[in-house]
């Protein structure tokens, strides 16, 4: 399994804080997607980065390929409905600490 770094990247510097009733809506069911995912394990984490320049989000993805990282992103509801871009990065050796035991 590798690893792939997927940043969502949005419309405007300013959308984390202004975004109308649509794209919250749409927001809100990219949250949804992104969760099951996580659930699902195919995610290892994920959430939106705070920059003085804006915000992005980041997804760090465990995928066969680039490829299915990339089918992931085209179902993502900010993507699929042209709210947002994005782009992927490979991980090649990441460091990826062992999943906790609950006690």
């Amino acid at each position: 399994m590798n690893h792939y770094v997927y940043k969502l990247i949005a419309p405007r510097p300013t959308f984390a804080g202004d975004m109308n009733e649509a794209e919250m809506a749409v927001m809100g069911e990219h949250t949804v997607y992104w969760n099951k995912l996580f659930e699902d394990g195919r995610v290892a984490v994920f959430g939106v980065v705070l920059e003085p320049t804006g915000a992005w989000g980041l997804a760090v993805v465990e995928a066969e390929t680039e490829d299915d990282v990339r089918a992931l992103a085209y179902h993502d509801p900010a993507v699929n409905t042209g709210t947002c871009t994005f782009e992927i990065g490979v991980m090649p050796s990441p460091s990826v600490r062992p999943a906790q035991v609950a006690a």
